[in-house]
């Protein structure tokens, strides 16, 4: 009797894993789209189509719900966080799903942290960003190898990778809103080879970058603004710049007549008091475009941070800090003519503001959590 009882457990159990129902909500993750933290996108990627339907409040108890019409397998759902300081939960699913449940941090009252990563090709070991207990989490580039590899030649709506990256760290992403900036990588649709092929190596307009995150604006670029601090976040589209107009091109137009610099050139008409551009292209040479143009505006900022080389670096050029940070830090390491710090470490850069004395530490932190170099900067 005993075992007949044991067995139709272990056989409900297997029926119940093996429904198309159950657990049927595969990943999570949290980015924003509107320009500022009093919202934040709920997404998440179902096995079959169903409703998008988030569960959220600051108790476990919930008591808001977000909905969108229709069914999908990609969930997108925009909800207000409307309370600072807080831990919000959330749960994401349809009423005949198994949910999966998370937690949040609403925007802080008194300081707030700031990751930035960069060259994300293998799991790095993240324990001490984790430590670090950030608000945000953004990229410098090259979040994935290449779209190719895993979903085939010439597929730009093929998200596979970015659901790998999440899946690799599932407790981070579902607790942290990510922001990432495009790489080259971020967008291969084909090998590179050794010469420009007749087809497109990238999809410039990355597609299922732009599919799978819910960015602000254009999302290939992008402004964020956390104004308790004084502070703005804009990514921009760099990369490869040198193969601008061949079958190499990987970014969007970056001259002076582009739309890309009008844009920027507006934003920092009235900076922030702090402003972090974030980019995938070399400092030095992304500086020196449009007869200087883009170091006029950047200076108008606080720092320029990012992911081109595989190294640590933080540069000084007209009273701008220019950073270089990478996760695969140990490659060839060629320093900006203006370098101040150079560091063959694995590293990440923390950015910590300060809202009661209007302060920012930026730090170049190995990924054992040692500080390699630290700047600290008053807000303009």
């Amino acid at each position: 009797m005993l075992r007949t009882f044991i067995a139709a457990g272990l056989m409900f159990i297997w029926q119940l894993s093996s429904s198309p129902a159950f657990a049927q909500v595969e990943r999570a993750w949290l980015t924003h789209r509107s320009h500022d933290p009093s919202k934040i996108v709920v997404s998440w990627t179902t096995k079959t189509p169903s409703e998008s339907v988030v569960r959220f409040g600051v108790t476990k108890d919930f008591g808001q719900e977000g909905r969108i019409a229709g069914t999908s397998t990609l969930h997108h759902v925009e909800i207000p966080v409307t309370e600072k300081g807080k831990t919000y939960h959330y749960s994401v699913g349809a009423a005949d799903l198994v949910p999966l449940t998370g937690t949040f941090k609403s925007c802080p009252t008194d300081e707030l942290r700031v990751a930035v990563v960069a060259n994300w090709h293998a799991k790095a070991d993240l324990t001490a960003l984790v430590k670090d207990d950030v608000h945000l989490l953004m990229t410098a580039g090259d979040n994935i190898t290449s779209l190719w590899q895993k979903c085939g030649d010439g597929k730009k709506d093929c998200f596979l990778p970015y659901a790998e990256l999440i899946d690799a760290y599932p407790e981070l992403f579902r607790s942290t809103p990510f922001m990432p900036v495009l790489g080259n990588h971020d967008r291969e649709i084909r090998p590179r080879g050794d010469k420009p092929p007749a087809e497109p190596v990238y999809d410039i307009d990355a597609t299922a970058f732009r599919q799978f995150f819910e960015l602000p604006d254009d999302e290939w670029k992008w402004h964020f603004d956390v104004s308790d601090f004084g502070v703005r976040f804009v990514a921009l589209d760099f990369n490869h710049i040198a193969d601008f107009g061949t079958t190499w091109q990987t970014c969007h137009d970056f001259s002076r007549e582009s739309e890309q610099f009008k844009w920027y050139e507006s934003l920092m008409a009235k900076p922030s008091p702090f402003v972090v551009t974030i980019y995938n292209e070399r400092n030095g040479s992304i500086r020196s475009q449009a007869k200087g143009g883009w170091h006029e505006l950047f200076r108008k900022g606080t720092a320029c941070i990012t992911g081109f080389g595989h190294f640590a670096e933080r540069a000084e050029v007209d009273g701008l800090h220019y950073f270089d940070t990478s996760l695969n830090g140990k490659g060839n390491k060629y320093p900006d003519p203006k370098s101040n710090a150079l560091f063959s470490e694995d590293n990440y850069v923390l950015l910590t503001f300060n809202r009661e004395k209007k302060s920012a530490t930026i730090d170049l932190k190995s990924l054992d959590g040692k500080v390699l170099d630290r700047t600290e900067v008053q807000g303009k």
